[in-house]
C-alpha cells in the first residue's frame, strides 16, 4: 500500500462522512422523498450490476483455469495447478477502496481506478509452473493481458512474492458484451503460505507489526524463497517441462 494513503481509520471516517451527508439530505425539510428513494435505488442497482459483471468475469476466467487443470489431470497425469481460489470485493470494501484511492465516486470512475474488484489466485508447486500457467492463459485469444507485475523476479520490500496479471475477458450478456478486468495472482505453495501468514499478522496489528514479528517474517520470506529454489532443482525429476512448441499449435510451451 502507498505510504501516503490514508489509514483505515481515516477511510472509515470518510465513508462515515458520506453516509452522514446522505442522512442530512434525507432529514432536510425541502428534500423530495421520491427523488431520494429513486437515487438510492439507482446506486444500489449500479453497484449490484457492477459486482454481477465482475462475478461473471471471474466465472469466465475460472472456467479457463479449470479446463487447463482437468486436461492435465486426465490426460497428462500431472497438473501444474495445485489450488484455485476466487474473490469478489464486497460492496463495503469496494466503497472503502474507492474513497481511499480518491477521485470521482461514479461507477465508471471506480472501475477505472480499482483494478482488483475481481480476483483469482492460482497456487502451483514450482516457480516454473507459475510462469508456465501464465503463459498458457495469455495465449487465449479472448483473454487480453493488460498489465503484468512480477513480484517473484522483484519481490516487494516486505518479502512478498507473486506474479500478478490483470487480464480482460469478454462477458457476453443479453444485450451487449462487457469487457471485465480480472486480477490473477499466481504463486507457489511456499509464497502463498508466507503471504497468508503476513496478511493475518498485518490485519491483527493494523499493519504496525512489532519489530520481533517483522524480523521473523523477513527471515521466513528468505526461507520460502530458498525452498522454492531448492524445489525447482528437483522439478525435472518429478515431471520435465514439455518441449517448446509453436504458439500456433495451441499447445503449452515452457517460459
Amino acid at each position: 500500500m502507498d505510504d501516503t494513503a490514508p489509514s483505515n481509520t481515516e477511510v472509515s471516517a470518510e465513508v462515515g462522512a458520506l453516509v452522514a451527508a446522505q442522512q442530512e439530505l434525507l432529514l432536510r425539510s425541502d428534500s423530495d422523498p421520491e427523488q431520494i428513494a429513486a437515487r438510492l435505488r439507482q446506486v444500489y442497482e449500479e453497484l449490484t450490476t457492477l459486482r454481477m459483471h465482475y462475478q461473471f468475469g471471474i466465472d469466465e476466467v475460472q472456467t479457463k483455469v479449470n479446463i487447463l487443470r482437468q486436461e492435465f489431470e486426465l490426460i497428462h497425469e500431472y497438473s501444474p495447478i495445485e489450488h484455485v481460489r476466487s474473490r469478489l470485493k464486497s460492496t463495503e470494501s469496494l466503497i472503502e477502496k474507492a474513497v481511499r484511492t480518491g477521485g470521482e465516486m461514479s461507477i465508471p470512475a471506480i472501475r477505472e481506478r480499482v483494478t482488483d474488484i475481481a480476483g483469482i489466485r492460482i497456487t502451483c508447486s514450482f516457480v516454473s509452473d507459475v510462469y508456465w500457467i501464465a503463459d498458457m492463459l495469455s495465449r487465449h485469444q479472448d483473454l487480453e493481458v493488460l498489465t503484468v507485475k512480477d513480484y517473484i523476479a522483484a519481490p516487494k520490500p516486505n518479502g512478498y512474492r507473486s506474479l500478478h496479471l490483470i487480464v480482460q475477458v469478454p462477458v457476453f450478456l443479453s444485450q451487449h458484451t462487457e469487457m471485465v478486468p480480472v486480477e490473477l495472482q499466481l504463486r507457489t505453495i511456499a509464497m502463498d503460505f508466507w503471504a497468508s501468514t503476513e496478511h493475518k499478522l498485518s490485519y491483527k496489528y493494523h499493519k504496525n507489526l512489532p519489530a520481533r514479528l517483522q524480523d521473523e517474517l523477513d527471515d521466513a520470506a528468505r526461507v520460502a524463497a530458498d525452498l522454492d529454489l531448492r524445489m525447482e532443482r528437483l522439478r525435472a525429476d518429478i515431471r520435465p517441462m514439455p518441449e517448446q512448441t509453436s504458439p500456433d499449435s495451441g499447445a503449452p510451451h515452457s517460459p
